[in-house]
């Protein structure tokens, strides 16, 4: 007996090659060499500041272009090949234009179990957008994802990266209409949100504008496990 399991992408979310504009102006160079200055100097290889860097072209233009790849290979003496090979592994990484949130549906095992696939499927309809598409006002990119670990808030909803926890249909259409509208949206932990062009210079590693919230804690469900362990003396094993 055979069974078909396809892997990767679903089929009606084509995988774009890198585009956009070959090369930056002037004053755009200048302002990224600045910033990828800052954070390839704590890196005793510079090579080792890809991905930092790679989140920092991505905040220009909302995703990578081939004038971010060639950006890249220029700050860290590495071939364009060797950059897009890193690019297009990672799929935090976009390839196409994305909206001020990106809206992603986990729809792996527990999240789809638990009602993923229906809210990815109300909110397609909703929107009125495929999965990896945009809306027609430049506010919402919607994509199914991949699990974030969070499988004990299940399902999971996250926008630019930040987890709106124990989602249904109605609190995603609810959650995607305020982002819309504009309105101050605050995630199940962190601070308020802010665009896709942020959170990815963030990711890079410069600072981040939003007030501290503080040292985040994990909830009910995260330590249900170990207070079981704990009440029946379960340990781990010594190393050896």
């Amino acid at each position: 007996m055979s069974i078909d399991l396809p892997l990767g992408s679903r089929p009606e979310e084509p995988i774009s090659p890198i585009g956009g504009p070959r090369r930056y102006p002037a004053e755009v160079t200048a302002r990224l060499a600045d910033d990828a200055a800052t954070i390839i100097a704590r890196y005793p290889q510079a090579r080792s500041a890809l991905l930092p860097l790679l989140h920092l072209v991505q905040s220009q233009d909302s995703y990578l272009t081939q004038a971010g790849i060639d950006f890249c290979a220029a700050q860290l003496g590495l071939t364009h090949a060797e950059v897009t090979a890193v690019a297009t592994f990672y799929t935090m990484y976009r390839r196409s234009p994305t909206g001020r949130y990106l809206v992603g549906v986990c729809t792996n095992t527990l999240c789809a179990i638990m009602g993923g696939d229906a809210i990815l499927a109300t909110l397609q309809d909703h929107l009125g957008i495929p999965a990896g598409e945009t809306t027609d006002d430049g506010t919402i990119t919607l994509e199914h994802i991949e699990c974030n670990a969070a499988c004990d808030y299940a399902p999971v909803v996250m926008v630019n990266w930040e987890f709106f926890d124990n989602q249904t249909p109605s609190s995603a259409t609810a959650l995607a209409d305020e982002l819309r509208a504009g309105n101050t949206v605050v995630p199940t932990r962190g601070a308020a949100l802010c665009p896709f062009s942020q959170t990815s210079r963030t990711l890079a590693g410069l600072p981040d504008p939003r007030p501290d919230t503080g040292p985040a804690s994990a909830g009910e469900a995260t330590l249900a496990g170990l207070r079981v362990a704990r009440a029946n003396g379960m340990t781990t094993p010594e190393a050896p």
